[in-house]
């Protein structure tokens, strides 16, 4: 009987970091059946000669949760050769969800993941309520890549507390509870759990994120679940300011490592400007737990973030920036002008609490006002010692005139080549971070392989393909323990990417689209270099084009 297909004459690198060799590549129902010299008769054949076969790259850190009701496709992702997704990061989602918390679930990812609320009720199409039923809607429903699933805590206490889980820590019968559902999650598929405290992260109502109010032992308890379970993996956002590790968060690192026995995966490890020192001493200081598999995750690319102040991410740190989420224009505006919310506001950027505190690295991008026009490209900072006004009064007063619809660049992070090239090969720091289908106006990290592959390895050198490769793929796949896949291996599933390493790679800057639900817009960059693109043995991108087909699984 004939193969199901062939990639003839590549060079073959496994993703397990070992030197690339020139072989075929054979797939039989969905797996790698042989890789070497294949004589025998196949219904597909790809020619591959001079190209480079790879292992289907695996992201860690995406928020595909909601996008998975009206994109099958799983965009950016495939068109980088991203084969698997981890959804459910940072402790929020939709599931489980009961019909009465929806509202709430939507305001949780608007304030926390930057996705507007007209997108999300237009788009969301709300098949489940328990977590392995929401596993089951969007993998019967097809999606072009293999998604894994990490049970968020925020909706998870939700469920069980209802608005209460915003309030406060589970009392015992409630973490009973809330513990008996993660295991069936994680017996019916699902990876693992996340959760968030970071101060950053607003939930609805301008409370904390529900998980942020988990107590310790409600940790230790969810933790402990995963002894028991077939697999289990954590991811938790812990710094209080991005890639300050603390003494608490260590210790809760600790605690999770030692009562799940399993994988730890934490955010956030930047290379802070401002803060160039932060994150090698956060590093250092967790080195005992990267020894024994708890891993910070970090991004490759400079961290520019685009925003506005309608949906304020940039000053979630700030304590009373809370009020101003989900408020209409109008009574943000009242709120701008109030003179003790600018004192408070010119308080907290000089302290620790502010995410950027310098008015330098905020540029203005877009404004609509006519009388505005002039001021894009210049800094706050810039605009600030022409009028000779403070940095929050002039953000303020633009915001203000413009309807709070002025757009603006903040360069929060990674701005420096050779200190950031130190945390992407750093054995310590695992690749990710990317919030595909996150932050949607904001950032479009998503295309992070192909930027890899061709900037920091083809142009930089700082690594070798092979290191690269195995960067993506097997090393992710290994902190979610998604052992099926993240290899070029016989018997493992046939998720393959062939790529030009001559051409490969992305677009510098993310661009808008207005291509979601209620032609909302996000953030997007484009991939070069990737030719095939094969999901357990069918291929989703031939030539370099989409084919349409949904051949993903649950990883």
């Amino acid at each position: 009987m004939a193969l199901d297909l062939i990639i003839r004459n590549g060079t073959i690198v496994d993703g397990s970091g070992k030197p690339g060799y020139q072989a075929d590549l054979a797939i039989k129902d969905g797996k790698i059946v042989a890789i070497g010299r294949i004589d025998e008769p196949a219904d597909l054949q790809i020619d591959a000669t001079g190209k480079i076969v790879a292992p289907g790259f695996v992201d860690p850190h995406t928020h595909y949760d909601a996008q998975l009701s009206w994109d099958k496709m799983v965009t950016p992702s495939c068109w980088h050769g991203v084969t698997t997704a981890v959804i459910g990061n940072c402790g929020v989602g939709i599931a489980p969800c009961k019909p009465e918390d929806r509202p709430l679930a939507v305001t949780d990812l608007v304030n926390v993941e930057a996705i507007p609320e007209n997108v999300l009720n237009a788009g969301i199409d709300w098949r489940w309520e328990s977590f392995p039923e929401f596993m089951e809607a969007n993998i019967s429903g097809g999606t072009a890549i293999n998604i894994g699933f990490l049970l968020p805590l925020s909706p998870l206490r939700t469920f069980v507390m209802g608005e209460a889980a915003s309030d406060r820590a589970a009392n015992a019968a409630e973490t009973d509870t809330i513990a008996g559902l993660l295991e069936e999650a994680v017996q019916a598929g699902a990876l693992g759990f996340s959760s968030s405290q970071q101060p950053n992260h607003i939930g609805h109502h301008g409370k904390p994120l529900a998980s942020r109010l988990t107590s310790t032992e409600e940790f230790h308890r969810y933790a402990s679940v995963l002894k028991n379970t077939p697999r289990g993996a954590i991811e938790i956002a812990v710094t209080k300011k991005l890639a300050h590790l603390a003494d608490d968060e260590y210790q809760l690192l600790e605690m999770l490592l030692d009562q799940s026995g399993r994988h730890v995966s934490w955010l956030t490890l930047l290379d802070l400007n401002g803060a160039p020192d932060a994150a090698r001493q956060s590093l250092n200081k967790a080195a005992p737990l990267a020894e024994r598999g708890c891993h910070a995750q970090t991004v490759i690319r400079p961290f520019l973030a685009d925003a506005d102040l309608h949906n304020p991410f940039m000053f979630a740190t700030l304590p009373d920036w809370g009020p101003v989420f989900n408020q209409t224009a109008e009574r943000q505006v009242e709120i701008f002008s109030d003179p003790g919310f600018r004192k408070q506001f010119k308080k907290d950027m000089a302290g620790p609490a502010a995410m950027v505190g310098d008015w330098n690295l905020f540029e203005i991008q877009k404004v609509y006002h006519p009388d505005l026009q002039h001021l894009i490209g210049q800094t706050v900072q810039q605009i600030a010692d022409q009028r000779g006004t403070d940095g929050c009064d002039t953000l303020l007063d633009i915001a203000i005139q413009d309807g709070v619809r002025t757009r603006f660049t903040v360069a929060v992070a990674n701005s420096d080549d050779d200190r950031l090239q130190q945390l992407i090969c750093d054995e310590r720091v695992r690749i990710g971070l990317a919030d595909g289908g996150a932050h949607v106006d904001m950032l479009g990290e998503a295309g992070y392989p192909t930027y890899l592959l061709g900037y920091w390895v083809r142009e930089r050198q700082v690594m070798t393909l092979e290191r690269a490769i195995q960067r993506i793929t097997s090393e992710p796949a290994e902190l979610f323990d998604i052992r099926d896949r993240g290899l070029l291996k016989t018997g493992l599933c046939a998720d393959v990417v062939v790529f030009d390493a001559n051409t490969v790679g992305s677009d510098k800057r993310p661009h808008l689209v207005d291509d979601l639900p209620e032609n909302g817009q996000r953030m997007i960059t484009k991939a070069r270099g990737i030719e095939q693109v094969i999901v357990n043995g069918k291929a989703i991108m031939r030539d370099g084009q989409m084919t349409g087909a949904l051949p993903g699984q649950r990883a």
